[in-house]
């Protein structure tokens, strides 16, 4: 489904994205089941899905009707979030109408700026981009360097700050105090509902849910240990 960049940003108003994401070697690690997860996420009302890989982002754009954040995990230390431009231009071109990236003031593999990965994204698609931060610091340079969005997605996860025990609430109350012009997005460690009520009241556009709505084993691995003690 086509939208345009307005509708996505007004779409998301004080809403739900589920993250739709399994890690490699997991039974759940199949486009054709993330496609049916991010359906049923959808059909339970979230705003939008994230998607990770370009085969999920393929199978997502065909199985929902909302708008698809895409993103390309390379590695997993560093900066790994659709780390380079040509990452992120094949997230563009697989659908996703927003391409995820690593918004960190970090050096990048291929050498160019943030600022320069997004002006060419912009250049040569129609998609938005959101910059997942770790920081105000990277919040305030994302923003500056052009994104469309900023999410709190590394927060406690680069160094700059430690790993809160659910959402870094502080830095998005932070960020929402800022001289930051674009929607914030609040995602990392949200947990459970009143967490991401907690996410909106503390300055968030929207909140991004992921392990605790689609990924079964680490759920169950919280039940079972209250359950084992």
């Amino acid at each position: 489904m086509a939208f345009t960049q307005q509708q996505i940003v007004e779409s998301l108003a004080g809403r739900l994205i589920v993250s739709v994401q399994a890690y490699p070697g997991e039974p759940m690690r199949d486009p054709r089941t993330m496609a049916q997860v991010a359906a049923s996420a959808a059909r339970g009302g979230a705003a939008a899905v994230r998607v990770q890989g370009i085969a999920d982002i393929h199978a997502a754009r065909s199985a929902v009707e909302v708008p698809v954040i895409g993103l390309w995990k390379d590695g997993d230390t560093g900066v790994y979030i659709t780390p380079t431009y040509q990452h992120a231009y094949a997230v563009a071109l697989a659908g996703a109408h927003v391409v995820a990236l690593d918004g960190t003031r970090r050096p990048r593999p291929d050498g160019l700026t943030l600022a320069q990965t997004i002006d060419r994204l912009h250049h040569n698609t129609h998609a938005l981009v959101m910059a997942d931060c770790g920081s105000l610091d990277d919040a305030l340079a994302a923003s500056a360097a052009g994104a469309d969005l900023v999410g709190t997605t590394l927060a406690g996860y680069t160094g700059e700050r430690p790993k809160t025990n659910g959402p870094d609430l502080e830095l998005l109350e932070a960020m929402s105090q800022a001289d930051i012009d674009v929607p914030i997005i609040a995602e990392g460690r949200i947990h459970t509902p009143p967490q991401a009520s907690a996410a909106i009241a503390a300055g968030a556009h929207a909140v991004v849910v992921g392990t605790a709505i689609t990924h079964p084993t680490t759920i169950t691995s919280w039940f079972v240990n209250a359950v084992e003690g």
